[in-house]
């Protein structure tokens, strides 16, 4: 088998088993439309640093904006043809990726209801949706720049960096799980456009976050970001 960037797969680490590469390959086309999406809407996403540095990078003009990430498209294009003439990518290897998401998506509702309702017995209040527009842009940057920030940078790296310190890659990876998940709830309710705090939907978070880090340590980056893109548009759009 060729190792292909769209197969995803590696043996298990700290990092867990998902092929980080390849994973940043798919999850570019939806940061791409996150981004391009904020000309559109007011909407953006509480931990997303990128799209504000290019912005005042440009000086604040919406046309350099939307230039730099039109040439941002472009490289991304030539970069996919370039891997596939090379035959390190292979491109239909993507769907199994977006259909496996969507069920993790469409399942993790239901398992995390049952969780708060039978085993913790705590009721969920309900999540606002809004314009699907601005609801579709907001699911994008969830979907990217959490699983980005919470995943890959406080479990994965923080990961590394506590097995290097500790030893131990095992209790390294539980401990980054746990932690960041917490601050993936708690990040809800911090600063001025924060939500108010509310104990039932901070564990609601907190066990997404863990159920989000299973799929990053098990499946991959783009299993995350695609899992939590979805499951956000489902529950704020479709589900309202």
């Amino acid at each position: 088998m060729n190792s292909s960037v769209s197969v995803l797969r590696r043996r298990g680490s700290v990092l867990g088993y998902g092929q980080v590469a390849g994973s940043l390959l798919l999850v570019f086309p939806l940061f791409l439309a996150y981004e391009l999406g904020l000309l559109l809407t007011p909407a953006s996403n509480g931990v997303d640093f990128t799209s504000r540095f290019i912005f005042n990078a440009v000086g604040r003009d919406p046309q350099s904006y939307l230039l730099v990430h039109l040439a941002m498209g472009a490289v991304f294009l030539l970069l996919l043809h370039t891997l596939y003439r090379r035959g390190v990518l292979e491109l239909d290897r993507a769907w199994p990726v977006v259909l496996e998401s969507c069920i993790y998506a469409l399942t993790l509702g239901s398992f995390i209801i049952f969780v708060m309702d039978r085993v913790l017995g705590l009721e969920l209040l309900a999540v606002g949706g809004g314009r699907l527009g601005n609801t579709l842009v907001v699911s994008l940057g969830a979907g990217v720049h959490e699983e980005m920030v919470f995943r890959l940078g406080l479990m994965g790296i923080g990961g590394l960096a506590l097995a290097r310190l500790w030893g131990r890659p095992g209790p390294s990876v539980f401990v980054a799980a746990l932690l960041s998940s917490a601050a993936f709830a708690l990040a809800h309710h911090v600063g001025t456009a924060g939500e108010a705090f509310e104990l039932s939907l901070v564990v609601y978070r907190f066990i997404a976050g863990l159920a989000f880090a299973v799929i990053f340590y098990y499946r991959s980056l783009a299993h995350a970001v695609y899992s939590h893109f979805l499951y956000d548009l489902y529950v704020m759009g479709v589900a309202q």
